[in-house]
């Protein structure tokens, strides 16, 4: 029997464990592998379900929270603690169902605090602070019933996981047109209404791993003024403990995540943009330093600011 084959396995697991470098691009290649293959399979099941572009791909029913058993909305529904739902049982939505599932490959915890603030019947702006490529699975984990994304126009290229992100209901906007952004952005601003949707946005515009929240950019809070509903600021706490891309470092950890009351918007104009932007920035700031533990720092933008993906 030939053993070289299992010997370059061997030295190849053995290199992965001793090197936090390996590592930490071994990990990322495999989150990247399962986000194309995935989404590939979510494709095909989305279109099979319902037939093309729905917020209903996204995430329909109900879900477990957090890593533990819930009951929730529909009658004899229930879900394990680790793994998918129980037969005959409404399931989740393909595409949170499959995200969500990203968790226990790496070993990740979501310990989610004030969740029935995002469950609410009536259409609002979710704001959160970006920090990483995980960030998706931290969405997934708080996303709730009829929500879209706001996204770069950019991703909507990147083969089937564009694709199904399309299917998902997600709103591209192009943000080299300031024009053509604002067109979509009006667009989401009536539909939202009209449809009862949620929107989820990242204010912040890019990713950021420095420890703090960089200066928010003023369309979600133009967009939750124009539809005059409430912003509901979602804080997660810092992934630095077990994600750093600049010390290579991705282990298993637990996030925080903290779901801050509504803040109100009706009557608002155009001009109360700039306060409504610090008082939610203030607000998640602070929640962010007492989640995370790490020290404020005086400036917000930092060599970890890198462009949104």
């Amino acid at each position: 029997m030939e053993l070289w084959p299992w010997l370059t396995a061997a030295l190849l697991v053995l290199v992965v464990q001793l090197s936090p470098t390996v590592n930490f691009y071994a990990k990322v290649a495999l989150y990247c592998a399962l986000c194309f293959s995935l989404s590939t399979l979510a494709v095909v099941i989305c279109l099979l379900r319902h037939g093309g572009r729905t917020v209903e791909n996204m995430r329909q029913g109900a879900r477990a929270g957090g890593g533990a058993r819930v009951a929730e909305a529909e009658p004899r529904l229930c879900w394990h603690r680790a793994g998918p739902p129980l037969t005959g049982l409404s399931p989740l939505s393909t595409i949170s169902w499959i995200v969500r599932s990203f968790k226990y490959v790496y070993g990740l915890r979501f310990e989610i605090k004030g969740r029935q603030k995002l469950e609410v019947d009536h259409p609002c702006v979710i704001i959160s602070n970006h920090q990483s490529i995980l960030d998706m699975m931290g969405l997934m984990e708080a996303l709730p019933k009829r929500c879209v994304q706001i996204a770069k126009r950019e991703l909507l290229f990147l083969g089937p996981v564009g694709l199904i992100m399309y299917l998902g209901g997600v709103f591209f906007i192009n943000r080299q047109r300031s024009s053509t952004a604002m067109t979509v952005m009006a667009e989401v601003g009536e539909r939202m209404v009209q449809e009862n949707l949620k929107v989820w946005i990242y204010p912040e515009g890019t990713r950021n791993d420095n420890g703090d929240l960089l200066p928010f950019k003023k369309g979600a809070f133009y967009l939750a003024i124009q539809a005059q509903v409430p912003i509901v600021p979602v804080v997660y706490s810092s992934f630095s403990s077990f994600y750093d891309a600049r010390m290579k470092r991705f282990t298993s950890g637990t996030v925080q995540v903290e779901v801050l009351d509504a803040i109100p918007t009706r009557g608002l104009t155009v001009a109360d943009v700039p306060k409504l932007m610090d008082t939610c920035h203030q607000a998640m700031r602070t929640t962010f330093f007492q989640m995370s533990k790490t020290p404020r720092e005086n400036g917000t933008a930092g060599p970890g600011a890198v462009p949104a993906q």
